[in-house]
């Protein structure tokens, strides 16, 4: 349980993934009551971007960079060349695509399609970050 709830960042990390993918599974459960599309992917593009600041404040993205950079300071959590990186910069792909495409999209059927690409990136993202930490 330290794992998720070890200090007041590790904390608030956890509770907005669950927050996040709540609003994700209620979004896909609800979608035939959805008339807004592009507004479900704004609320994912926000307040994932928060979540993903907040996550890599935990798991020290920043202190890894530097590290790599001069090596002033021991590296954070993840090497920088490492699966859980990777698939986060593939994840951060899937969803500044979808945020590019969903104002451009002109139908809401496309604009759904383009939020089930977005949400696919953030569940990537943190399904495997949270395997990665449970596993190390």
């Amino acid at each position: 349980m330290k794992l998720y709830f070890g200090n007041a960042v590790a904390a608030a990390t956890t509770l907005m993934i669950l927050a996040l993918l709540g609003f994700i599974g209620w979004s896909v459960f609800n979608r035939a009551n959805i008339s807004c599309w592009g507004r479900r992917s704004a609320a994912v593009l926000m307040f994932g971007l928060v979540v993903c600041c907040f996550a890599a404040a935990r798991d020290g993205l920043d202190k890894t960079i530097q590290n790599a950079i001069d090596g002033s300071c021991a590296p954070g959590l993840f090497p920088l060349v490492s699966i859980p990186t990777i698939v986060g910069c593939v994840g951060a792909l899937l969803i500044i695509m979808a945020a590019i495409a969903t104002p451009i999209a002109k139908t809401q059927k496309m604009r759904e399609v383009w939020f089930y690409v977005m949400s696919g990136g953030a569940v990537l993202k943190i399904v495997i970050m949270e395997i990665a930490r449970i596993v190390l």
